[in-house]
């Protein structure tokens, strides 16, 4: 708790204690009416205090002045009539209570938001010409600089590792608890921790252009952008508060005036007693903090988890989701190409695989890349000489003596070399030796791990449709939405044939539903734009799809599209849960006092009560 909490804490308490004492005191009349200001002052001056101010503004109608003006008129009638000053206590006191409640759940929610502050260090070992280091403000540290980070300092600016190895903890950032390695010409975010060995980076973004800063002003700005629920629950409390002040009013006036006209004794007492439990059970608390609450909450928990909502709208939509579209390359694959398999070899694979690799040994061609990576050996280039590059078909060269051809099928037919075709999806890479064909690779971009399993969730989730959209031709599409599990597939769009992609999905939805779209890139951007929802996987380092998307997941797990979908329905059920109860409630506990049915303590159940209630239901998101 905080220090205001405490306080209030201490009120309830003291309170408490001399309305338990006054209960047994033999006092009458001023005398006991002067006892029991005491503690309603304590627990509700400050109350007062803003419904007065509320006054003054012009800006009377909300539940301080409700629950003055019921508490006042409770005393004046005990004064007047009943001689009974305990329910007038008893209503501010729990509404207190209530309050209170609200705040720690609150402070609970906002603290998961806020521990998102520490991500960003206040301080950057700036390297000076002569090799030592300057504690400097990161946002003095320019674009090409080079920081020192050491053994568990956070990194304070996005860069890349020009010098050392070492374990960063990501988990602020994406939620990931294992430590992800980097060794030099690796990128390097902000928010990150070092945990073993010293890194020397070269910065390539400001600091309030660093991941860290980029995923807190998103954070601190996703309050801006209310759901329609919320929009509801504020334009219904502005109608709703003044116009049962003067629905008390007519009941407390129009009744006993009813039963004069039909000759009947007045009850002034009775009636101003039912507009005072009407003030009470009107107030709208439970709508007015427990559906912020419920979205605050959700937006708290979905950052801990390392999905960032830009706002309770983008929850809301999420939540109506049923046809999601999605990217391939960097989306459900790993982006990158790995050798896939080795076929049709004539002499051991292993190598094929080393001939290969030596023969693209001095290509920065994705393929050769993929070739060295899959090759275990240390690669001397001294065994290979004479290379020779084929545009579009591959290479030629000579490798410990033997002349080597290393390419595609057009490569082979050229050279009037036989060989197998492969029909796997991919790139294949012929190899020929001296002129004998000896066997091809296949490579291709891998499915991430989670692929599958987040596509079967998803289907599990109640989506009607989940749909590829992809550049690759229309035979490694099909086989990929094949091996996803996928329902539909479009092959050989163009950013621009995606975003009509995702127009004809708009077109064909059904009434509140809509339709998302997950992509990683640049290319994607305009139909993360245009889609209801735009989810960015794994975008940190891609600024366009940041700030086009509506949901930025925090690292490139499928399997997190399944944790805010699951995550948003929740939120938009507890929501509903929250409007329907307390609105049930009010009406019916409104009803009861209108008839004289109810009573003051029934309407500190449909206040208070009510209010604790919605508020715990709110907090389980």
């Amino acid at each position: 708790m905080n220090a205001k909490q405490k306080k209030t804490l201490v009120r309830i308490l003291v309170s408490s204690v001399l309305l338990l004492i006054l209960h047994f005191l033999p006092l009458k009349g001023l005398v006991l009416f002067a006892a029991y200001l005491i503690p309603y002052l304590i627990i509700g001056y400050d109350i007062l205090v803003k419904a007065w101010k509320g006054i003054l503004n012009r800006q009377p109608f909300d539940e301080c002045f409700l629950m003055a003006v019921a508490t006042v008129g409770a005393l004046v009638l005990g004064l007047l009539r009943t001689g009974d000053y305990a329910e007038a206590v008893a209503v501010m006191l729990f509404y207190q209570i209530g309050e209170l409640f609200q705040s720690v759940a609150v402070g609970k929610s906002r603290r998961s938001i806020t521990a998102l502050m520490d991500i960003c260090p206040d301080s950057a070992n700036l390297e000076q010409e002569d090799g030592s280091c300057e504690i400097v403000d990161p946002d003095e540290v320019e674009i090409g600089s080079v920081i020192q980070i050491k053994p568990g300092e956070r990194v304070p600016i996005d860069g890349t590792v020009i010098e050392g190895t070492s374990s960063l903890d990501t988990a602020a950032l994406t939620g990931e608890s294992l430590p992800r390695e980097v060794v030099a010409g690796d990128e390097v975010l902000s928010g990150c921790v070092n945990q073993t060995g010293l890194l020397r980076v070269r910065t390539t973004r400001e600091a309030g252009e660093s991941a860290a800063a980029r995923v807190l002003d998103m954070v601190e700005n996703a309050s801006s952008l209310k759901s329609r629920s919320e929009a509801f629950i504020s334009r219904f409390a502005r109608v709703y508060t003044p116009a049962v002040v003067f629905s008390a009013l007519a009941l407390a006036l129009l009744g006993p005036s009813i039963r004069l006209l039909l000759g009947m004794e007045a009850q002034w007492g009775d009636w101003f007693m039912r507009a005072l439990t009407f003030l009470v059970i009107s107030c709208p608390c439970a709508l007015v903090i427990s559906i912020p609450l419920t979205f605050f909450a959700a937006i708290g928990r979905a950052s801990r988890a390392g999905v960032l909502v830009k706002g309770s709208n983008y929850l809301e939509a999420l939540a109506q989701v049923r046809t999601l579209a999605f990217d391939k390359t960097g989306t459900v694959t790993q982006g990158v190409f790995e050798v896939a398999g080795v076929h049709h070899a004539r002499i051991p694979q292993q190598e094929l695989l080393e001939i290969a690799a030596l023969a693209e040994l001095h290509s920065d061609h994705p393929i050769s890349l993929s070739l060295r990576r899959a090759c275990p050996q240390i690669l001397e280039p001294s065994r290979v000489r004479d290379v020779t590059e084929h545009p579009g078909m591959g290479v030629a060269a000579t490798v410990d003596g033997k002349q080597v051809l290393c390419g595609n099928d057009r490569l082979m037919r050229q050279s009037g070399i036989d060989f197998d075709p492969c029909s796997a999806v991919g790139t294949v890479v012929h190899v020929a030796i001296d002129g004998q064909y000896c066997g091809h690779i296949l490579i291709a971009d891998q499915l991430k791990p989670t692929a599958r399993e987040a596509m079967d969730a998803l289907a599990g989730c109640g989506l009607d449709r989940r749909v590829m959209l992809t550049g690759d031709r229309e035979a490694a599409a099909k086989a990929m939405a094949e091996e996803l599990g996928a329902d539909e597939y479009r092959a050989a769009l163009l950013p621009d044939g995606k975003v009509a992609a995702i127009e004809q999905l708009l077109e064909t939805r059904r009434p509140r539903e809509t339709v998302a779209f997950v992509g990683d890139g640049l290319n994607d951007a305009p139909v993360l734009s245009r889609a209801d929802v735009g989810i960015a996987m794994g975008a940190l380092g891609t600024d366009a799809a940041i700030e086009a998307a509506d949901i930025v997941l925090m690292d490139d797990d499928p399997l997190k599209i399944v944790t805010a979908i699951r995550l948003a329905r929740r939120c938009m059920r507890i929501v509903t849960e929250n409007i329907v109860f307390a609105i049930g409630v009010k009406l019916l506990c409104l009803l009861l006092s209108t008839l004289g049915i109810g009573s003051m303590w029934m309407a500190i159940f449909a206040d208070v009560g009510v209010m604790v209630l919605a508020v715990l239901n709110a907090i389980r998101v």
